[in-house]
């Protein structure tokens, strides 16, 4: 009896999926038969041992976590039906768990990439002074205090009861409202300032009575508030003008501030301070950035790690 057969059968016509998802299962069970009889089993036959073992070779041959769990998945809703049909006793993949997959490092510029595109100075025949006052000073704020995009979208011009963050200008802060209603204060730098200051002197250019927001310190040619999907556009469009082979997103500059002064000052309690983690963990995984960096460090320049 062809069990993998009746088995798409009935998800086909019982449960309706669509054809990308049965093709999917078509190749899932395709490979847990060719598994079984390489090793002399029958589908019904299959112990957890088997399912195990399969998991391993699969892992040992690059498969990710992710693609075995999907595997698994597959491979654990046609013993269910087995199981149904009584065909047998128990499901051999019930309590089998694929592989953890580690997590991705973040994406961090190279200290010369976040410096290039820092500095960046559009040619002036091809730009608005305004737009460009406005994105350098995002840039600034982003790389140089390390704020999250809502954070960043979400400062006014002025300190009020219902601002949810602002610059302070002459204690050289940034008050912002971070995850969970928090509010934190974060230094700006000196290129910082002086880049705010000279976006606030030209915002006003960009404002019309009718339907400015006078509150928000980032706004677009319309004077709204700009989003965050219009700041990751933004940010697209000036790093690759920069010359960055990489299209930055707003959190990776916040990922390569984490990065950098983990990688000048060790200082992991500041790092968690200054990007209002709540859990030091969170913050540790920019230990592994620096780390990363060390090592392609010595690869470089070590005589003992360079290839012939």
């Amino acid at each position: 009896m062809d069990w993998v057969a009746r088995y798409l059968d009935h998800v086909r016509f019982e449960k309706r999926l669509a054809e990308r998802t049965l093709a999917l299962y078509t190749l899932d069970l395709q490979k847990l038969s060719s598994y079984a009889e390489q090793s002399g089993v029958t589908l019904d036959a299959v112990q957890s041992t088997h399912i195990r073992r399969w998991v391993s070779q699969m892992h040992a041959g690059g498969r990710s976590g992710r693609g075995i769990a999907l595997i698994l998945s597959g491979w654990r809703g046609f013993y269910v039906w087995m199981g149904r049909e009584g065909l047998i006793s128990a499901n051999p993949v019930q309590d089998i768990r694929a592989p953890k997959s580690p997590k991705p490092l973040p994406k961090a510029l190279s200290v010369d990439d976040a410096v290039q595109l820092a500095e960046f100075t559009p040619n002036a025949q091809e730009t608005d002074p305004w737009l460009n006052a406005r994105d350098a000073a995002m840039v600034e704020l982003l790389y140089g205090c390390g704020l999250r995009v809502g954070e960043l979208t979400g400062l006014d011009v002025q300190a009020s009861a219902t601002a949810k963050g602002w610059i302070d200008f002459e204690s050289g802060d940034a008050h912002v409202l971070g995850k969970g209603s928090k509010r934190r204060s974060v230094p700006v730098g000196r290129k910082a300032l002086e880049a705010m200051q000279s976006w606030v002197a030209l915002r006003e250019q960009g404002l019309t009575p009718a339907t400015a927001d006078q509150t928000a310190m980032f706004i677009g040619r319309h004077g709204t508030r700009l989003t965050a999907q219009a700041i990751w556009q933004r940010l697209r469009q000036r790093s690759l003008k920069a010359g960055l082979s990489t299209p930055v997103h707003p959190h990776m500059l916040r990922h390569s501030f984490a990065s950098h002064l983990l990688q000048s000052s060790s200082d992991l309690r500041a790092v968690q301070e200054l990007l209002g983690h709540a859990n030091i963990t969170t913050t540790q995984v920019y230990t592994r950035l620096d780390f990363q960096h060390l090592a392609q460090a010595y690869d470089a320049a070590h005589p003992r790690a360079r290839k012939k």
